[in-house]
């Protein structure tokens, strides 16, 4: 690879980012990416975005993790104990876990990031709901106790997508959960280099000399993380074909999110590699605010739901049949809880104009916030606008980068001060496979809801029901339940399914498979 990137796409980037860094850094080995979406909330815990779950992966660590055959294993854990009665848990960490900052990691660092990760995940919240105590034993040991029994203790502990619990430093770790923390200090294979950060554009990791990996081989985010590359630079390239031409040049190494429409030039450009590393691929969703008029009031919330296609959003989101299925099952086709049930078929305008009509529509205009920096994501507002104009209601399409829709999307202020009515984002898979998982069902409303504010009784209580069962055939029949009456009160649309491979240069091996595009044990030949 090229010192110094084309004059082409440095000015794309400016000239700040193509500084490589220090001059030292030259000799060592450095992989240029570009992601998803440049990283300007650098806080894993307190928003779902998945270019702050990426970089939780660089610097952080986990207790546990999931492997290539969704089994839980430990991770910073060395070993633990369940008692007899299934109520109490007791987890030991590994010997060599050191900060960032040189501290050792402690029972009292993961209590404080658990707690703090319970505040926020759908997973973690719920797991909190029946923790009777957490609570440090010693240096290395720390104990959670039940109130009852819970099946999904180790599954929530080594969920793989966001929000992962990943452990922070205690004095990190007591920041508030709706606060971005004041420090990027992990224990994991990379380090954040601070001084070369630059919000929404540039992002520097090394690799972290005093990390101890584990002894097993690596498997999707579990086993050995071993750090083979010495720096890491994530170059935000906002022009999809400056990047590819960045890529087919040699001038960086990775894109994270290669549109699909430039995946035929790429599988024919010399050096580079389509890599397709999640294949258990990814899901869209259309999002409404239960808060703000018109969708506080459910038959509007219904007629959206009559009035779009799973077709169209594909159509415009992906184009090519071989990377995108038709799905109506909110916790994912081809898996145990897939089902239709409640799903709405097929589009009826009729019935959407008339539901409208019932719910009392008065023809304010439903703003949408649209990135227009998120290929991925970018097609589906406009697609969503279109069905909502043609059963009659107003549209005001609100272009924006995707950071910004994403710190806006927190928001529960009204429409006129600041907030929104409708969003659209894009799921790994991995995160929607069941009703504690999947945020889309969350009904918690204003606290303890995601983003939208869903608010369901019935939900909740049939999602505390799936948490109990342990047999699957009757989890799978709960989940069916929490489905048809999700699509029933309109928590949200799914807009299909689709996979989006990595494109790469050919001289990178070692990419591991997963959920999350990571770097450990990638290597550059």
């Amino acid at each position: 690879m090229r010192a110094g990137l084309t004059r082409r796409v440095a000015v794309a980037l400016g000239a700040a980012l193509v500084l490589s860094g220090p001059a030292a850094a030259q000799d060592k080995k450095v992989l240029k990416a570009v992601m998803h979406s440049g990283l300007r909330i650098t806080d894993p815990i307190i928003t779902t975005a998945y270019i702050a779950r990426n970089h939780g992966y660089m610097i952080y660590d986990t207790l546990f993790a999931t492997d290539e055959r969704f089994e839980i294993k430990p991770q910073m854990v060395k070993d633990f104990s369940v008692s007899d009665d299934k109520l109490t848990y007791t987890f030991t960490l590994r010997d060599g876990l050191k900060f960032h900052d040189g501290a050792p990691v402690t029972a009292e660092d993961c209590v404080a990031s658990l707690q703090r990760w319970g505040k926020r995940d759908g997973m973690g919240q719920k797991l909190m709901e029946y923790t009777a105590s957490l609570k440090a034993a010693d240096d290395k040991t720390f104990t959670l106790t039940l109130k009852q029994p819970y099946g999904l203790v180790l599954a929530s502990l080594g969920k793989p997508s966001s929000n992962v619990p990943f452990i922070m430093p205690k004095r990190i770790a007591e920041t508030p959960a709706d606060r971005n923390v004041p420090e990027e200090i992990g224990s994991g294979p990379f380090r954040f280099v601070k001084g070369e950060f630059q919000p929404g554009l540039k992002v520097v990791y090394e690799k972290n000399p005093d990390y101890v990996p584990r002894a097993e081989p690596p498997s999707w985010l579990a086993g050995g993380k071993i750090a083979k590359l010495d720096r890491v630079e994530w170059i935000n390239i906002p022009d999809y074909q400056t990047a590819v031409n960045a890529l087919i040049n040699g001038e960086i190494d990775y894109i994270e999110q290669p549109p699909h429409d430039f995946l035929d030039i790429l599988k024919g450009a010399k050096g580079v590699v389509i890599n397709n590393y999640n294949p258990l691929g990814f899901s869209g969703m259309v999002r409404m605010n239960w808060l703000n008029p018109p969708f506080d009031n459910p038959k509007i919330r219904q007629a959206v739901l009559h009035a779009v296609n799973q077709q169209d959003y594909l159509d415009a989101q992906i184009g090519n049949p071989d990377y995108m299925q038709p799905c109506l099952a909110m916790f994912v086709c081809g898996t145990p809880n897939a089902t239709d049930a409640g799903a709405p078929m097929k589009p009826d305008l009729a019935r959407a104009k008339q539901l409208l009509k019932e719910g009392g529509y008065d023809g304010r205009p439903v703003v949408i916030m649209q990135p227009t920096d998120l290929a991925i994501v970018a097609p589906l507002g406009p697609v969503t606008a279109q069905a909502l104009r043609a059963i009659g209601m107003k549209v005001d399409l609100q272009s924006m980068d995707w950071q910004t829709l994403v710190g806006r999307r927190a928001k529960q202020d009204p429409v006129d001060q600041g907030g929104w009515n409708i969003f659209h984002t894009t799921w790994v898979n991995a995160d929607m496979l069941n009703p504690i998982a999947n945020v889309g069902v969350n009904a918690k409303g204003k606290v303890g809801g995601w983003f939208g504010w869903a608010e369901d009784a019935e939900i909740e209580k049939l999602r505390d029901a799936y948490a109990r069962e342990t047999d699957p055939a009757k989890q799978k029949a709960i989940a069916a339940d929490v489905q048809k009456r999700a699509y029933d009160v309109g928590t949200y649309f799914p807009t299909g399914q689709y996979t989006s491979p990595l494109a790469v240069r050919s001289t990178l091996k070692g990419i591991l498979q997963g959920p999350a595009p990571v770097f450990w044990n990638i290597e550059k030949q």
